[in-house]
């Protein structure tokens, strides 16, 4: 589990950074500039395919909390890392779903 909460928390980066870089080409775009935000391509996709499947990681994650609660086992992660990927559990689905 320890593991596994740093590999969500890292694909939960990988989001954010893709929303930035989404941001930034839209922009970027609107200004007439066609060139990609970073000149890397792959590693732009790598950001992209990491960020947009964090919510499958996330969801994961999430039920597996929730399965330790209930059961009332005792976890030895550290407390920002379960804030984090539990505080952008609830963004992505906004994003993915609502947005």
């Amino acid at each position: 589990m320890r593991t596994f909460s740093k590999i969500v928390l890292l694909c939960n980066g990988c989001f954010v950074l893709a929303l930035v870089l989404r941001l930034v080409e839209y922009y970027k775009r609107k200004a007439g500039d066609f060139e990609a935000a970073i000149p890397l391509q792959p590693l732009e996709s790598t950001l992209v395919v990491l960020g947009y499947g964090a919510i499958f990681l996330s969801a994961i994650f999430s039920f597996q909390l929730l399965y330790f609660y209930l059961i009332k086992k005792q976890l030895t992660l550290p407390r920002w890392i379960v804030g984090v990927n539990l505080i952008m559990f609830p963004i992505q689905i906004w994003y993915f779903f609502f947005s």
